[in-house]
């Protein structure tokens, strides 16, 4: 019975060591095979061909009434009529908001009681004025007569000069006091706010009997933006490599994210000249310019504020050479400094050569038989899709 055992046992052995044997040869096998072997490498190509190209800048932004004014009162008190409500369409000089007017009534009220007393003392003065110049005059008359003496003379001189300084003095009071009748009641007509245009009152932040501040030294009360939303606008940010591609009149695709993929069409109407930086002095620092897309499509559905995307076409080509973008690439080509520094090439010319040349060149690969051979290209405008070959191919 262990005889038989061994028997099977040495039989199987047999048979896994002549298994691994047999693997172990058809690997080795297939390693000299196929070292022989050339690699190949399958690559997408696509023909260059002849397209319409037209240059798209894309930035985002904010939708905002092309005509919008936030309404902040310029004298302090109570909000004592309101007769609007967010939304309400409003005609240019309608009342919007009145406030508790009494206060600027008592200050003009008294500016006024002390313009006319100073107009009842300049009629005073005046008649003073008259009155020693006559004596004046008179004296003077009779000092030439020699029916007066000098000093007489003098005397009706020193008058007549003193109450001409103080009829001047009456003058100009009176004009103060006629300024400051005029600045009270321009406080008085400031407690009443009519509406700058007509529009939507798009915003309304106060509500009756709220006290607001006036905007004498501080900023004062946002009370309310009153907004033409017949015109609206896109304001997008543009980074700063693309705003030189823009022009004024240039056409845009705006799509707004609460109407989805519909698209509107605009027109830029500003662009600024002002950079806006966010993050100055750090890795994250971006330079944009304000770019302003005039909707040249009504659409009541729009508001102030709606996020959107803007797709400004800067340029157009019509039937230009142009290949697939991914296509180009850019290579940094190497020189041989041996050959670069022959008899006469000094280290200084050889760095400013290998400088010169080691400027990335643009290239695409084109087919040669079943090799792709590097061909360098000179490119123009490109879209999302395709780029323009001026020369090269």
């Amino acid at each position: 019975m262990a005889k038989q055992n061994n028997k099977k046992s040495k039989k199987k052995k047999i048979i896994i060591f002549g298994g691994l044997a047999i693997l172990l040869l058809v690997v080795i096998l297939l390693v000299i095979l196929g070292g022989n072997k050339e690699m190949i490498i399958s690559v997408q190509t696509e023909d260059a061909q002849t397209r319409t190209i037209t240059q798209v800048v894309s930035a985002t932004g904010k939708i905002n009434p092309v005509e919008q004014v936030e309404l902040r009162p310029e004298v302090s008190g109570e909000i004592v009529d309101l007769p609007v409500e967010e939304g309400d369409r409003v005609a240019k000089g309608q009342l919007l908001i009145r406030i508790k007017p009494e206060q600027y009534i008592a200050q003009k009220n008294r500016a006024e009681a002390v313009y006319e007393s100073a107009q009842a003392q300049l009629k005073v003065r005046k008649a003073t004025l008259e009155q020693v110049e006559a004596e004046y005059k008179r004296v003077k008359g009779l000092y030439e007569k020699g029916l007066a003496s000098e000093k007489d003379l003098e005397t009706a001189l020193s008058s007549y000069l003193q109450s001409e300084g103080q009829y001047e003095a009456q003058l100009a009071a009176v004009k103060q006091s006629e300024e400051s009748y005029n600045e009270a009641k321009e406080q008085l007509a400031k407690t009443t706010i009519y509406s700058p245009l007509n529009g939507t009152v798009s915003v309304l932040n106060v509500e009756m009997s709220e006290r607001v501040l006036g905007s004498s030294f501080t900023q004062g009360t946002h009370l309310m933006t009153v907004a033409n939303l017949d015109e609206m606008e896109a304001t997008v940010d543009v980074d700063e490599n693309d705003v030189v591609l823009i022009s004024v009149g240039d056409t845009a695709r705006i799509e707004i994210d609460a109407f989805g993929d519909e698209q509107f069409t605009g027109l830029v109407s500003q662009i600024g000249n002002s950079a806006v930086t966010t993050g100055l002095g750090t890795q994250d620092e971006v330079v944009n310019f304000e770019v302003k897309i005039l909707l040249t499509e009504k659409n009541d559905r729009i508001r102030p504020g709606m996020s959107c995307d803007a797709d400004i076409e800067t340029e157009t080509k019509n039937n230009v050479v142009s290949v697939p973008i991914q296509s180009v690439t850019a290579r940094t080509p190497q020189i041989n400094r041996a050959d670069a520094s022959g008899e006469g090439n000094d280290e200084q010319q050889v760095n400013k050569k290998e400088e010169k040349s080691n400027k990335p060149q643009e290239v695409v690969f084109v087919t040669d038989g079943n090799k792709a051979k590097m061909v360098e290209v000179k490119t123009g405008i490109s879209d999302d899709n395709f780029i323009e070959i001026i020369s090269g191919l």
